[in-house]
């Protein structure tokens, strides 16, 4: 006999930042302040790269591709969250819940095989660069590009599909501002091992491999930066992996701040906080690092602004 309180869900409330009232006009305009950050940040980067024919190289064209992801990452949720707090309504329709689910899955898992292209190009560009123009031609480029969105899509869509079949309680509160597919699954009143159990196998292909293949690849860049003998070739080395690294620290430093945190503590405001911390803090700083670290942004960026203004 099934219990009395499942029944059929048509909407789901995003409580997460609805428990300080008196704080949401300070929320919404600090949530709209990254927000358009994020998108003129990256939609910069892009603008910068492919007006400038110097920066039509792999390590470039991988950067725009992040730069696209990042601002997908960040309109899945933000805006969602902007109209809930103006209509003070903290709905969401069931089948815009599962979209979210959808698209976060899919951008920040392609985020992860992205940085793990990029740590492949540094490494070929160090430690193979006689024949990195033959090995990072356009077509792979476009295929490694293609193959990271085939795979981070499959994956999404396995978890959406599994969160289909389930019923859900009456409990409809989910303490953070998106849908986040682990939370999602906790309400569900029906057996969710399977469903579980495919989250800790998608964790580790999507985030413990692509991890090691950086880290393997940055030990094979140190120990080849080490052998050069300038100290000025060494600080060049350096200096073109700087931005990657640290974007790459970010994201990743975040993610396991997400882990254990979320393993210490279940509250409403250590969710938001954990979340903004992988779904919206690393989108807007990333151009930013790429930005201030690389002088060939910040020479295309400074071209880019003045074209802007003469036209203006």
């Amino acid at each position: 006999v099934e219990s009395s309180n499942k029944t059929f869900i048509s909407e789901f409330f995003l409580m997460g930042l609805a428990y300080v009232p008196e704080l949401q006009p300070l929320i919404f305009n600090l949530f709209l302040f990254m927000y358009l950050v994020t998108i003129m940040g990256n939609l910069l980067i892009i603008l910068a790269v492919s007006k400038d024919s110097h920066l039509h190289t792999p390590m470039y064209f991988f950067l725009c591709n992040l730069s696209l992801t990042d601002i997908c990452t960040s309109t899945t949720t933000v805006p969602k969250l902007l109209l809930n707090i103006q209509a003070h309504d903290q709905s969401i329709t069931y089948i815009g819940c599962l979209a979210q689910v959808y698209f976060i899955l899919t951008f920040c898992v392609l985020e992860s095989c992205l940085l793990t292209v990029m740590a492949y190009d540094r490494y070929v560009a160090i430690c193979q660069p006689l024949r990195y123009t033959s090995i990072m031609n356009p077509f792979l480029c476009i295929l490694l590009v293609l193959f990271s969105l085939f795979i981070s899509n499959i994956n999404a869509v396995l978890h959406t599909l599994l969160l289909l079949p389930l019923s859900f309680c009456t409990q409809q509160d989910i303490p953070n501002f998106f849908c986040e597919l682990g939370q999602v699954t906790k309400l569900a009143c029906s057996d969710t091992f399977i469903n579980i159990i495919i989250i800790y196998m998608a964790t580790i292909v999507f985030s413990v491999i692509p991890l090691s293949g950086i880290i393997f690849s940055y030990i094979q860049i140190v120990s080849s930066i080490l052998k050069i003998p300038s100290v000025g070739g060494r600080h060049k080395a350096f200096s073109t992996c700087g931005s990657h690294l640290s974007v790459v620290s970010l994201f990743y430093g975040t993610g396991l701040g997400v882990y254990m945190s979320s393993s210490i503590s279940n509250s409403s405001s250590s969710n938001v906080i954990t979340s903004m911390m992988y779904s919206v803090v690393p989108q807007m700083l990333n151009p930013f690092i790429y930005s201030l670290r690389s002088k060939e942004i910040k020479g295309a960026l400074r071209h880019l602004i003045i074209r802007i203004i003469y036209f203006l």
